[in-house]
């Protein structure tokens, strides 16, 4: 993936949601930060950069193509080829064991049983939870289910996350744990836009787009506070 373009230019309704994102380009490798009061358009723009949602006009242009105006069951196979989700609530199934929660969106991949289980066991070995894979999403954590929810994200190995708040419900240690993770994903060379209200989080992030009113603007990030080292005393003589 060589950029992703979100185009979609709704300033035609008044009751537009989004009345002017655009054009916003989202370059391979990022890791973006989607900012924003409740009713911005945020979980808007996400749907639309998920292909949930389509745009009322305007483009969404996914490697190249217009996937805005395609039919549901090819947007649903770009979907699961393509985008990996993170939700705030973790969306884990109560009654499957760990392996087989990261397992159920390979099951539309059209892989073996071998290479599914071998994409499951990597990634839950990625997130640190390798060893637990027959655990049930309650013997774990809040960090520890979103670290499952990363792996099943991840598994299909996506050309990019969308992640709705990841540390909304997890407290101060576990959401920077979180983040961590995310931060090392995105090293290895994955695309990662995270919505948050947190603006801590979002100053770790390489770029933030704000979102108010439905109108979208990059948002320079503050400076890195530079730390001058003291000077060193010469040593005392005896």
């Amino acid at each position: 993936m060589r950029e992703i373009l979100l185009d979609p230019d709704c300033s035609a309704r008044r009751d537009a949601v989004l009345e002017r994102l655009g054009p916003t380009l989202l370059l391979a490798g990022e890791f973006i930060a989607v900012t924003g009061p409740s009713g911005s358009g945020k979980t808007t723009f996400l749907n639309i950069a998920g292909l949930l949602e389509s745009p009322t006009s305007g483009s969404y242009l996914l490697d190249g193509e217009d996937v805005g105006t395609l039919n549901d069951a090819r947007r649903s196979r770009i979907r699961n080829q393509k985008v990996g989700f993170i939700f705030q609530s973790f969306n884990l199934i109560p009654d499957l064991n760990l392996a087989d929660n990261v397992d159920v969106p390979l099951r539309y991949r059209g892989w073996s049983g071998a290479e599914r289980r071998r994409a499951v066991g990597d990634m839950l070995d990625r997130v640190g939870l390798g060893s637990r894979s027959n655990y049930l999403p309650s013997q774990l954590s809040g960090g520890q289910q979103q670290r499952v929810a990363i792996a099943r994200a991840l598994a299909g190995k996506p050309r990019f996350l969308l992640a709705d708040e990841p540390t909304g419900n997890l407290d101060s240690e576990m959401a920077d744990a979180v983040m961590g993770l995310l931060e090392d994903i995105n090293a290895e060379g994955t695309t990662i836009v995270m919505v948050t209200h947190d603006p801590d989080l979002a100053q770790r992030a390489q770029r933030n787009i704000h979102i108010l009113d439905g109108r979208a603007s990059d948002v320079p990030l503050a400076p890195v506070a530079q730390v001058t080292p003291m000077p060193q005393r010469e040593a005392a003589r005896v």
